[in-house]
């Protein structure tokens, strides 16, 4: 099942004598169950596609589908049950409310706006155990770490079972230990419990924990990598992929 399909996507700022095009007929699908990432240089329009993905902002021209709706049909209120409950969202800020717990800031959402779900406490328990969680569920967000912050984030993002999460830079505050924690139980969320991320990054090793980057330019797309054995290797292409994006020569790392 295709849970993300954008066609000719096209976003024009300005008036006519000064336009600029943040994205220029993009089309990309993301299917049921996969982890991808999305990159490109600075103002490529990455932020742009996922503002739209969030209908925050609308195109140009083209559209985007998500779990089968078309995002443009929505009216406003259609729009905010959507973000509700079929997005879930894990940016670098953790907004987490520092007087409620990290149980109550995790279920929130889903106590927010009635009914309350009925398996909210097993949803809860569930997720924190896959999340490493259970001895957290307790504390205030002032007495975590900012990888386990980022943790609470990425289980209230999961909770309320939504057809994608949106990942926006999630790893960059955190330090390299934190980031890889982080980004090895969202993979253990990928696959374990079938949940589809879309995640923007800029950094080639977070990139490495998903199986497919696309990449844009200039708001069109431009390539795509996707991951066929280690991820060392699949690191490996994905800078090699920078380095012709970005008209540089090769630079050789380690994604360990």
């Amino acid at each position: 099942m295709r849970v993300v399909r954008a066609e000719h996507l096209t976003k024009i700022y300005g008036h006519r004598f000064n336009r600029v095009a943040a994205l220029n007929d993009l089309s990309f699908g993301v299917d049921d169950g996969e982890f991808v990432g999305i990159m490109g240089p600075s103002g490529a329009g990455k932020s742009t596609l996922l503002n739209m993905l969030a209908t925050i902002d609308t195109p140009t021209s083209g559209e985007v589908w998500v779990a089968g709706s078309a995002l443009s049909a929505m009216n406003e209120a259609q729009a905010a049950a959507y973000r509700r409950t079929q997005l879930g969202f894990i940016f670098q800020e953790y907004n987490l409310l520092p007087d409620l717990t990290v149980a109550a800031n995790i279920t929130l959402p889903q106590t927010f706006v009635p009914p309350r779900p009925k398996d909210l406490d097993e949803r809860l328990a569930h997720v924190a155990q896959t999340l490493g969680l259970e001895r957290l569920l307790g504390r205030y967000p002032d007495q975590l770490s900012a990888g386990q912050r980022q943790r609470v984030t990425a289980a209230r993002a999961v909770l309320g079972k939504p057809s994608l999460i949106l990942a926006d830079e999630p790893t960059g505050s955190l330090d390299s230990m934190a980031a890889t924690e982080l980004l090895s139980y969202l993979t253990r969320l990928n696959l374990e419990e079938d949940v589809t991320i879309l995640m923007v990054t800029h950094d080639a090793f977070t990139a490495s924990f998903c199986n497919r980057i696309i990449f844009i330019r200039d708001g069109a797309y431009f390539a795509e990598v996707t991951r066929h054995g280690t991820r060392q290797a699949f690191f490996n292409s994905i800078i090699d992929m920078e380095a012709t994006i970005n008209g540089g020569g090769r630079h050789r790392a380690t994604a360990d």
